[in-house]
């Protein structure tokens, strides 16, 4: 057999006849002249080095030989049909795999967006990693992930982003503590006493230090810790004040108030990043469509600043 010469019309046009049992019926349903199917299957013929078919009262009957090749063309199409099916599933984002990173702050809000994703697009692979800025950072610069997400934008070269939730920064105390039951509480009541802070380089503590530093303002005393989560507890448990993403805090946690501060809370935003300079898989893409259609239900409707479509433009247009 010379399998240098099939091709997948050969394959077709044989399949085609014996399933007809006719080359003149064949030919119709192919939109072929009969003569160009008879020349297609003498090639075939050729091909395979075995009779495969013989004519009896102008019916086609395959060989044994016939009858093995109709079983694999039925297969290797078959194969192909379905292969075909899996990249347009591919290309509508409803197949494949992408990653997304995101700074460990995100990690109480995204899977209220992840978790209808998975359920909608159940054979799309999604690889998660959560780490701090500085982590999170160093994977964009290595191009190691397809989407980041980032409270706080980094300004570096390939950088396209768009914003998709608020992100308040709220200041928040023990139950217990004396200014807890305040109103209107002046800045000068909160500096002196002791901050919970996030290590150097977290989007939450320089967005609090820029505004401390926008109103003339130092801490008096600070302890840095190495979570929200840490810093949550801490609070609670009588160690300090802090300044924490809303998100963080449970919203039936009576252990922790809010701290009623002109000019807070912080209004912040919540980013999906990609790098503009490298390919965006399909998969990729269909998330961030599918984040920009479902925000609201997902996240809340009055938390939502959606410029995902915006950000979708961009990374297009580099294509």
């Amino acid at each position: 057999m010379n399998i240098r010469h099939l091709t997948f019309r050969l394959l077709q046009v044989y399949v085609e006849v014996i399933q007809t049992g006719s080359i003149s019926e064949s030919a119709k349903r192919l939109h072929l002249t009969q003569p160009t199917v008879s020349l297609q299957l003498k090639r075939l013929k050729e091909a395979i080095g075995e009779p495969l078919f013989v004519l009896e009262q102008n019916q086609v009957i395959p060989t044994d030989a016939g009858r093995e090749l109709y079983r694999i063309c039925l297969q290797t199409l078959g194969d192909f049909s379905e292969f075909n099916q899996y990249l347009g599933a591919l290309q509508d984002g409803q197949r494949g795999h992408f990653s997304i990173a995101m700074v460990n702050t995100a990690q109480y809000i995204l899977p209220r967006l992840l978790g209808p994703y998975a359920q909608a697009f159940s054979k799309v692979e999604v690889t998660v990693e959560i780490g701090n800025r500085e982590q999170v950072l160093r994977r964009f610069e290595q191009g190691q992930d397809d989407l980041y997400v980032f409270s706080h934008p980094p300004s570096l070269e390939h950088a396209c982003a768009g914003r998709f939730l608020r992100n308040p920064l709220t200041l928040i105390a023990p139950a217990s503590h004396p200014l807890a039951t305040k109103k209107e509480l002046a800045l000068a009541d909160v500096m002196k006493e002791r901050f919970l802070l996030r290590e150097p380089g977290s989007a939450t503590r320089m967005l609090f230090e820029s505004w401390l530093q926008g109103k003339g303002l130092t801490l008096a005393s600070s302890m840095q810790m190495a979570s929200n989560e840490a810093i949550r507890v801490g609070v609670s448990s009588g160690m300090g004040l802090a300044v924490l993403s809303r998100h963080v805090l449970p919203k039936q946690d009576s252990s922790i108030v809010t701290l009623d501060v002109p000019g807070l809370p912080i209004e912040s935003h919540w980013y999906f990043i990609a790098r503009n300079d490298r390919h965006l898989s399909q998969a990729a893409l269909g998330f961030l469509r599918f984040a920009e259609r479902e925000l609201d239900n997902c996240l809340g409707k009055e938390w939502v600043r959606n410029d995902i479509g915006a950000l979708l433009s961009a990374l297009t247009a580099q294509s």
